[in-house]
């Protein structure tokens, strides 16, 4: 972790005591919830742990029946996404919401597109120019390789497609970078690009929270991971740890509170 965690680092986003339901299923209990700045933190867990509602949550996709979020110290509520993106944080989910028909910089800028400048702009007009300027230019500082933002999505690998949702997400979310299976489905080659932009976004300054279920991708980037368990927050584990202690919490096979150094209770 760049800024490591410690008494004095104040959590960018914390959920406390978090709790959703879903008729008779209780798909969160009691979850609380922290991530640090210029941090990866990955949330693992089985299916049904609660893992989607908690990040949906986060994103202002769902609203906790119970709980406080808090951005910056500063508790909020979120009545939709656009609260939440309006406070800096941005959502990719698995369908990546990309537009295939369209090139890069418009993807880039989908729905917050720039218009001309004078009375053009005033009637709607787009400035294709200067959104594919400035689309090549944030493209390049994540180092991110494409021939030109003027390739249509279609054309790209599944990697690249991914590489532009992220990097879409961090044009407009200067705070926070949530990302739900960010490398589903890709080659090792495609899924080695995607990791790469994660902990470029974090050393730029941003905080990263992502679900997997690939265990080598989650402890490759991830700063510390956060295990869910039925709905319920069962531990925390630290880089030091492996993937059987992983899997034991995730299993229900041993507790955090068993006092394994890489590993923390809840």
């Amino acid at each position: 972790m760049v800024a490591a965690e410690s008494a004095e680092a104040q959590p960018v986003l914390e959920a406390r005591g978090i709790s959703k339901g879903f008729g008779s299923v209780t798909a969160l209990e009691n979850v609380d919830f922290e991530a640090y700045p210029r941090e990866i933190v990955a949330l693992l867990g089985d299916n049904g742990a609660g893992k989607s509602t908690l990040i949906k949550i986060l994103s202002g996709a769902l609203r906790p029946d119970t709980g406080t979020i808090k951005l910056h110290g500063r508790e909020v509520e979120f009545h939709g996404p656009r609260d939440a993106r309006s406070n800096g944080i941005e959502t990719v989910y698995q369908d990546l919401a990309l537009a295939p028909d369209l090139d890069v910089a418009s993807n880039l800028f989908l729905g917050r597109e720039l218009l001309l400048p004078g009375v053009l702009g005033r009637l709607g007009f787009v400035n294709q120019r200067a959104m594919r300027q400035q689309a090549q230019e944030h493209l390049l500082g994540l180092s991110v390789k494409l021939s030109s933002a003027r390739q249509t999505v279609d054309t790209l690998s599944g990697g690249q497609r991914q590489s532009v949702a992220v990097a879409r997400t961090v044009l407009w979310g200067k705070d926070i970078v949530i990302l739900d299976e960010p490398t589903a489905a890709l080659g090792v080659a495609q899924a080695a690009m995607v990791l790469q932009l994660m902990q470029r976004v974090r050393d730029r300054g941003a905080t990263v929270i992502f679900i997997s279920h690939n265990m080598p991708h989650v402890f490759e980037v991830a700063d510390r991971m956060i295990v869910l368990r039925t709905g319920r927050r069962v531990g925390t584990l630290l880089p030091a740890a492996n993937m059987d202690q992983a899997v034991s919490l995730m299993t229900g096979a041993v507790s955090a509170h068993s006092g394994d150094a890489a590993a923390q209770a809840p």
